[in-house]
């Protein structure tokens, strides 16, 4: 069982089928079983402008803007992640919706308050996630919440009303 996230490669073996399987859940029109804890992202590539779609897990729904946010679990250096940056306009995929969104990342304050909002809502996720970031239990939540707030961007998808697009 690997200690932290660093010690995690998602490009190989059974990491790899865990991380894939949720998008062909998606691509058989099934999303819908991961309910509203997880959305499929599509992000254009900074390099290739091809569209490449990733699944996140949920940190918070907001119902009356309909927004979601969400975590970038191996900071900056995930691709999602780096080509938002590079065009926060994305597609966003939860259960049987479909929406335009523009992506924005929280300040760390924010992302220190959305992580204690998560860690009240969903105990053991953010204990493993804790566990996973930092290789060690979480003791102090909000201390923990504060560390966290350094290094994971938190990001905010706002839907992009059209005409024909209901988020």
């Amino acid at each position: 069982m690997p200690k932290s996230l660093s010690d995690i490669d998602p490009s190989k073996g059974l990491y790899r089928f865990g991380f894939r399987l949720p998008i062909y859940l998606y691509r058989m029109h099934l999303g819908g079983l991961l309910g509203n804890r997880f959305l499929m992202l599509t992000t254009i590539g900074r390099k290739s402008g091809k569209p490449h779609k990733t699944i996140i897990e949920v940190v918070s729904y907001d119902k009356q803007t309909r927004e979601y946010t969400i975590a970038s679990g191996w900071g900056v250096k995930s691709d999602w992640y780096r080509n938002l940056r590079n065009n926060p306009d994305v597609l966003v995929n939860v259960g049987r919706r479909e929406y335009r969104a523009t992506a924005e990342q929280l300040s760390t304050s924010d992302a220190e308050m959305m992580l204690l909002k998560y860690a009240h809502n969903h105990p053991l996720a953010f204990r493993e996630l804790a566990r996973l970031m930092s290789g060690s239990s979480a003791k102090n939540t909000e201390e923990t919440c504060h560390l966290l707030a350094q290094d994971i961007p938190i990001i905010t998808l706002h839907p992009v009303l059209t005409g024909d697009s209901k988020p």
